[in-house]
């Protein structure tokens, strides 16, 4: 064999090693079956992400948890004295929710983080579904939530914490708080993408942080000003507190729910087709 031909021969093994493997799966780029695979895709990497960043664990798991303990520690008493009721099947459901909103609150932040590196137009320019970015969000937003929930559940088991009404209730109160989420995550994707530069997702952080203190898990909307009671009765938050308390320990459960839900897909129906053209723009223009 000459040098020549034993070159080529090691030139064609190199590239038969390094070459594509040919494709399994021949399904269109806009199909069903495309935008499963590709947001599952999508949701697995976004999820390796946050378990690899610190901040994300302590905003969605740490910081919710000692959040909780330390409201049983300063308040737990003084409210279950003062109302006759468990404080912790308030202030648990209330927790769980904080989790879930300042972890999507965190996962904008890096959102924007993408679009400035020019990750999500690296993205846009893959033969993938163009909804799969925005889906494989949201499936990932879903799975950050109910690891939240399990969470806080067991620190509130150690606190107190029951689930007493049997084990579709108990199932219930886990999807309460994951359908609340992927509302709140749809409105808060929604000003990542639009706003620019603009400090919108902070200013959200910041009516998180004053929702925290009113809403009925905090305290009795009892225990509010007469005007105000209203208002904190009707905002989500409460909302979705009372619709898990009473799955929990018993009481009202149609009406909060139902009022949890509309909250949650009215605010998916308003922040959707912002979000799609923000996220769309965002990965064009990134």
């Amino acid at each position: 064999m000459t040098p020549e031909s034993t070159s080529t021969a090691s030139t064609v093994v190199a590239d038969a090693a390094f070459a594509f493997p040919l494709p399994t799966e021949t399904w269109r780029e806009s199909s069903a079956r495309a935008l499963w695979t590709h947001s599952s895709i999508q949701c697995k990497r976004l999820l390796m992400r946050w378990s690899r960043d610190s901040s994300t664990m302590i905003q969605a798991l740490l910081y919710p948890a000692l959040t909780l303990v330390m409201f049983r520690i300063v308040i737990g008493n003084t409210v279950t004295a003062a109302t006759g009721q468990p404080a912790v099947y308030g202030q648990v459901p209330m927790i769980i929710l904080v989790g879930a909103m300042f972890g999507s609150i965190v996962s904008a932040v890096g959102l924007r983080a993408e679009r400035k590196t020019g990750l999500l137009s690296r993205f846009w320019t893959l033969p993938i579904h163009r909804a799969a970015g925005l889906v494989g969000r949201m499936m990932a937003e879903a799975v950050r939530v109910f690891v939240t929930t399990i969470v806080i559940l067991a620190v509130g088991v150690v606190l107190g914490f029951r689930l007493t009404q049997g084990f579709l209730p108990s199932l219930l109160l886990l999807v309460v708080p994951i359908v609340f989420g992927m509302g709140f995550a749809m409105m808060v994707t929604a000003l990542a993408t639009v706003a620019g530069d603009a400090p919108l997702v902070e200013i959200v952080s910041i009516s998180c942080t004053l929702l925290m203190f009113f809403n009925s898990g905090f305290v009795p909307v009892m225990a509010y000003p007469t005007w105000l009671q209203p208002i904190v009765a009707a905002q989500p938050m409460s909302c979705a507190i009372d619709a898990m308390r009473g799955l929990a320990m018993g009481g009202p459960i149609l009406v909060p729910v139902l009022q949890t839900f509309a909250w949650s897909f009215g605010m998916i129906a308003v922040f959707v087709y912002p979000a799609i053209r923000g996220y769309r723009r965002a990965a064009e223009t990134g």
